[in-house]
């Protein structure tokens, strides 16, 4: 590797000791291997150290930090790291191989692209693969078409240009789940967006994650991240707001009720398999048993395939 790596791997990682491993793992298999692995140990109080230190390869360096959230920890490791291209990852993904080649040698051979995202194969905190998820824009002018309606990016799939991001001062920090989106719409003015048609990572849903259902946050902070990304800026007092939402939801049965109805959505509409979608979704109704929509998504459950695929077309956000 040379002393200055074409690529800088940048994990964030906070209690991930369960998944960490494997993600470093897939991380130091990658078919291009001129990079460094920078982990921010964002303040874990699990064996998330520990596990970390079990590796020995030169290309692996680790910051530890008290807990600051992950976009502090993302600018933390944006000041360290050493190359020109940054290829987002979380400590609970994992890449497929051939990754990092891809979308380097793109950014290379295309100098007017600053960001290039992919499709992702999404799996359950057990491993087993529960959809492929096709992003719905890949070229640039689909991205910015939509770009002030849906975040285009699945964030871990990402590799940037790192002084475009430098130059955007990094992640906002009061944008508290939803900092990658705002930094593109802040990026967007700079350079061409895509995503590569093709998955090119593992990507986790995890019942532990901070990041869960939005319509589960409630419509006081869909309509703060709502006015934060058409107007491009957020306030420190927005932003405290924001994080009181999440913290007053930071407990095992919202999050677990979170992630088992999301499952059972994406049984039904992107990997038909009427009874795991039953499963996770008889879990979400324990977990809260007075959200109405988790009840009536048990009842679409027993519709015919082609039914739930037209009702899913018609409205994509209702399943």
């Amino acid at each position: 590797m040379s002393r200055r790596p074409a690529i800088t791997v940048l994990m964030p990682a906070y209690n991930a000791g369960k998944y960490i491993g494997a993600a470093i793992c897939s991380v130091l298999s990658q078919t291009f291997a001129d990079f460094e692995l920078l982990i921010v140990n964002d303040g874990s109080t699990d064996n998330t150290l520990e596990v970390i230190n079990t590796f020995n390869d030169p290309r692996i360096q680790v910051i530890s930090q008290s807990n600051k959230g992950v976009a502090e920890a993302l600018n933390t490791g944006l000041k360290h790291s050493k190359a020109t291209y940054i290829a987002r990852f979380d400590a609970d993904d994992v890449c497929y191989p051939h990754r990092l080649e891809r979308q380097y040698y793109f950014l290379k051979e295309n100098p007017d692209y600053v960001l290039a995202g992919s499709d992702a194969d999404y799996i359950l905190e057990n491993d087993d693969f529960l959809f492929h998820f096709r992003c719905f824009a890949h070229t640039d002018e689909e991205i910015k078409r939509r770009l002030y309606f849906y975040c285009p990016f699945v964030h871990p799939t990402v590799m940037y240009r790192k002084d475009v991001v430098d130059n955007a001062g990094g992640y906002p920090v009061d944008a508290h789940n939803f900092e990658d989106y705002m930094l593109w719409t802040t990026i967007a003015k700079d350079g061409k967006f895509c995503n590569l048609p093709e998955p090119l990572i593992k990507y986790r849903l995890n019942s532990h994650s901070v990041t869960i259902d939005e319509r589960w946050r409630g419509a006081r902070f869909r309509q703060l991240k709502r006015n934060a990304v058409l107007s491009g800026s957020i306030t420190r007092q927005e932003g405290d707001e924001i994080l009181a939402i999440i913290r007053n939801q930071d407990v095992r049965h919202i999050k677990e009720g979170a992630y088992h109805a999301l499952c059972g959505k994406k049984f039904l509409a992107d990997n038909y398999q009427p009874q795991k979608a039953r499963g996770h979704i008889r879990k979400a109704i324990r977990a809260r048993q007075l959200r109405l929509d988790n009840y009536l998504l048990y009842i679409v459950s027993y519709l015919p395939e082609r039914v739930i695929a037209w009702l899913h077309k018609l409205s994509p956000n209702r399943l």
